[in-house]
This record gives C-alpha cells, structure tokens and sequence, in this order.
C-alpha cells in the first residue's frame, strides 16, 4: 500500500473530497456530523444502513442531499403494511409488440433500482416485503419470475425507524438487521444547532448542494477500502471485541455479559468492524487504521447485534450501555 504512489494519491483526494462532502451537506443540514461520517463510511465499505430518529430530523434530506453530492440515483420507497414485494422490486407486464402484434413479458424496474434506495419506516410492512430487499442487500441483484437482473453499483439501502412509535409495526428479525452494516441513531440537536435550523428553514435562504464524486469514483473507492492493509493486532481486538459480546466464548467473559446478554454479535461484527475501520482512516487521510477507528465504529456495528436478556431489560439496560462497558474492559 505504502508503495503504490496511485493508492496514496487516491487517500488524499478521498480525505480532500470528505471534507468538502461535509462543507457542502453544511448548506442544507446543520449539524449531525457523526451521522454524515458514519453513512459515507457505510457507503465506501459497501456496506447498508438502519438509521434509528424520531420525526423531523432531516434523515430524509441528508440522505437525498447526499445522493446529489456523489451524483447518484436516489429513490424513495416509503413503506406501509399494504405494500408488496413487486412495489419495490418491480414488476412484469403484458406488453403487445407492435411490429408482430405478438403479446410479450416486459419487466419494469421498481424503485429497487437505484444507486441510494431510501427505505422509510422498514418496521411498518409485513416480513414477506421486508423481505423483498433481503436478495437486493446481500447479492445485488434482482429476482422476478426466471429472470435476474443484476443492479448498478454502488448500491446502498438505507432504512428508517421511528422508535417512539410501535403500534402496527412488525420488528425486523435478527437475520436481517444483521444485514445492516450500521444502526446509526439521530439524535435531537443542540440549542445553537436548532436555532440555525429555525432561522435556515423560515427565511427565504434556498440552498442547493454540488457534486462532488460521481459513481465510477466511489466504486474505485470502494475497491481502495479493501486494499488497506490491517495490523495484525487491529484484527485481533476487532475479533476480541466481537467475541466478548457471546456467552460461552470464554470462561472469562464478564459477569455482566452472563447476566445482560441473550445472544452475542456474530462473525459479521468483526468484519465489519474492521471495514469500517479500514474506511475511516481513509476517510481521515490515514493509510492503515488504528484500534481508534475499530472503537469509533463500535457502537454502530454492534448496538443492534447484541441481543439482551430479560434482567437487562429489567435493570433498563440497554445493547449500547453493553458496548460502551465493553470499549472500557476489552483490552488490546
């Protein structure tokens, strides 16, 4: 990596170009910038995101904003307990050729098929059309009828939960937030923040963001991710980590642990934990991540993989309050 003059180039423009995304999501979203880091990572890791605010929080416009600043192809899938399957993956229909007059198949492209797929309040339609996006999130592509039709990269899905309001919703099983590189809570902004959202949106300030990378460079990015060399002794606290979370791993795992904890994260924890890691450093301009970059993706990669038991929905303890006792037990 050290010698490859093109790799090295290509870190300082993606540090260069992170800090100019950011410069340039400033103009329409004020603060949340914790939120912006942690999906740019998603996005360069290949990864997909569960986001998890209250109403109101600009989750939409961050996302839209940001799929104009990489000049993707953005798509809105807002979810219901009536939608079905096709309504995201789309759909055949009978179409007449008019040269033969012969009746053919036509398959038309649901809103799968975009580069950012916005999936707003996942929790609100059945499991069979949560399901509808398992395929599309694992193998980028598309099944309808005998055909499969593959999909263009990059391709994110971000989905929304309101975590106030669950009547009428139906909880994502494990095996698919599993799928989910991130669960990335918004939370609510400062006072300074919320008074500069106020004076923004009730004036007549109009802004409009500019491109700042188009597709065939995240990709590239995305490729240079996976190129950046990890310490052996970052993989081996990522896998430490990981494992601490599970009973039975070891004899020695926390008593909290014991008492906290249902099940722990599985092995796709580690992998992620060291490619958002990987993905950070670069982001920061730095050719190989530290144990900092695998602590500062904690939190998102393992909140939602940590199942807990009843005593710590008891003793109002919560995934997260488990991984930051973790960040300050696991040792190197």
């Amino acid at each position: 990596m050290a010698s490859d003059k093109g790799d090295l180039a290509a870190v300082e423009r993606l540090n260069e170009g992170f800090s100019t995304i950011k410069k340039e999501l400033g103009k329409v979203i004020v603060g949340q910038d914790r939120v912006i880091e942690e999906l740019l990572i998603a996005i360069l890791a290949r990864g997909h995101c569960l986001l998890v605010g209250v109403p109101g929080l600009a989750k939409t416009l961050m996302i839209s904003s940001l799929a104009k600043t990489l000049d993707l192809k953005f798509s809105r899938i807002q979810f219901t307990p009536d939608l079905m399957p096709s309504d995201i993956t789309g759909t055949e229909i009978i179409e007449e050729n008019k040269s033969t007059g012969a009746r053919e198949f036509k398959f038309v492209h649901g809103p799968v098929f975009a580069n950012i797929v916005l999936a707003d309040e996942i929790n609100r339609t059945p499991p069979k059309t949560q399901a509808a996006l398992l395929q599309a999130m694992q193998e980028n592509e598309v099944t309808a009828g005998n055909n499969t039709f593959q999909l263009e990269k990059p391709f994110f899905v971000l989905a929304t939960q309101n975590p106030i309001e669950l009547e009428g919703t139906y909880p994502l099983p494990e095996a698919q937030l599993d799928r989910f590189m991130f669960n990335i809570f918004v939370d609510y902004p400062n006072e300074d923040e919320e008074n500069e959202i106020v004076r923004k949106t009730t004036s007549a300030y109009v802004s409009d963001v500019d491109v700042i990378m188009k597709a065939a460079e995240i990709t590239e990015l995305q490729g240079l991710v996976r190129r950046v060399p990890a310490s052996d002794h970052v993989i081996a606290y990522a896998v430490k980590l990981a494992r601490a979370t599970r009973l039975g791993e070891s004899s020695d795992a926390p008593d909290y642990i014991k008492k906290w904890v249902s099940w722990g994260a599985g092995p796709r924890a580690s992998q992620y934990l060291i490619l958002g890691a990987k993905t950070r450093a670069v982001l920061h301009g730095r050719t190989t991540p530290s144990i900092d970059d695998v602590k500062s993706v904690a939190r998102p990669v393992l909140r939602h993989r940590i199942v807990t038991s009843f005593a710590a929905e008891a003793e109002n303890v919560s995934s997260l309050d488990i991984v930051d006792k973790l960040l300050e037990d696991v040792t190197e």
